[in-house]
C-alpha cells in the first residue's frame, strides 16, 4: 500500500511537472537537451518532457520601455538632455530567445546610444520643431539591429522631454519676442501703406467731385458736435489762408514803399532849410 502510495505521488509530482500553461498573450520555446525544438508551443495547457525539456515563455505584448534621461551636444553645438520612450514587441520568440541575451536590457542600451547618436546629427531647431522626423529616424535606428537578428519589432520612439540650459532659454525667450515685434511692425507697415492707398483713391474720387469734399466736412462736423462738447473745430480751407499772406505781403510793401517816399521829402526839405539860411548870412 505504501508502495503505491509513492507510486502514484512520484506519478502526480511527474504529471505537474511535465504540464505547463501558456497564456493567450504568450507563446513557448522548449529546448530538449540544450537543442532547440522547432515547435513552438501556442496558448493552452501544453506537455513537456520532465527533465529533458525546458519551456521559455516568450511574452507577445507590446513592451513599453523608457530611456533614461541623455545628456548630448547637437549638431549646432548646444548641450541639452533629452529623455524618449520605446514601443516594442517580439515577433519571432525564437530569435528572440536564443539570439540575444535578455532582450529588453538590449533594446535599452541600444535605445540609449541611438538617442545620443540621432541628437549629435540635429541641430537644435529640427529637435524643438520637428519631433516627427526625430522620432522615425530614431525608430529607423533601433529597428535596424533588433528586428532581423533578435525578432524584435519597434511600433514607435516617442521624444519625451527636452530640457534646455537656463542660458540658452533666456536667449530663445528674447529671439522669439523680437520675432513677434517685427511681426507686429511688419503688420503696422502693410497696414498703413493700404489706408494710404485707399485714402489716395478716396483724394482723387473727391477731387473729381468737388462736392464730397464738402459733405466729408459736414459729417466731420455733425461727428464732432456728437460727443457732447464745448468745443467745436471747424476746418479752415488752406487757401484762405494763402489768400490772407498774400495779401498782407502786398499791404506791408505799400507801407514800405510809402515810408520810404515820405522820408526821402524830409531829407530834400532839410537841405532847403541849409541853403537858405547860408544865402540868409551872406546878405548880412
Amino acid at each position: 500500500m505504501v508502495v503505491l502510495l509513492v507510486i502514484a505521488l512520484a506519478a502526480l509530482i511527474l504529471l505537474a511537472s511535465a504540464v505547463r500553461l501558456v497564456q493567450q498573450y504568450e507563446k513557448g520555446v522548449v529546448l530538449r537537451f540544450g537543442r532547440l525544438l522547432p515547435d513552438i508551443r501556442q496558448p493552452g495547457l501544453r506537455l513537456i518532457i520532465p527533465i529533458a525539456d525546458r519551456m521559455r515563455k516568450v511574452s507577445m505584448q507590446t513592451i513599453v520601455m523608457p530611456i533614461p534621461a541623455q545628456g548630448a551636444i547637437t549638431k549646432d553645438n548646444v548641450t541639452l538632455t533629452v529623455d524618449a520612450v520605446v514601443y516594442y514587441r517580439v515577433i519571432d520568440p525564437v530569435r528572440a530567445i536564443i539570439n540575444v541575451q535578455h532582450y529588453p536590457t538590449a533594446v535599452s542600451q541600444v535605445a540609449q546610444t541611438s538617442l545620443r547618436s540621432v541628437i549629435g546629427r540635429a541641430d537644435l531647431d529640427t529637435l524643438l520643431s520637428d519631433r516627427d522626423q526625430i522620432n522615425a529616424e530614431l525608430q529607423a535606428v533601433i529597428d535596424t539591429p533588433t528586428e532581423g537578428p533578435w525578432g524584435l519589432h519597434i511600433d514607435r520612439v516617442e521624444v519625451k522631454d527636452v530640457s534646455l540650459p537656463e542660458g540658452m532659454k533666456r536667449s530663445m525667450s528674447r529671439q522669439a519676442e523680437a520675432e513677434r515685434e517685427r511681426r507686429a511692425r511688419v503688420i503696422a507697415a502693410d497696414g498703413e501703406f493700404q489706408a494710404s492707398a485707399k485714402l489716395a483713391d478716396a483724394a482723387r474720387a473727391m477731387a473729381d467731385t468737388p462736392g464730397a469734399l464738402q459733405l466729408r466736412l459736414l459729417q466731420t462736423v455733425v461727428d464732432v458736435a456728437a460727443e457732447k462738447n464745448s468745443t467745436l473745430v471747424m476746418p479752415f480751407p488752406v487757401e484762405l489762408l494763402r489768400f490772407f499772406e498774400h495779401a498782407t505781403q502786398t499791404t506791408g510793401e505799400t507801407t514800405s514803399a510809402e515810408t520810404n517816399g515820405h522820408a526821402k521829402d524830409v531829407v530834400l526839405s532839410a537841405g532847403t532849410v541849409a541853403a537858405l539860411d547860408a544865402i540868409a548870412d551872406g546878405k548880412h
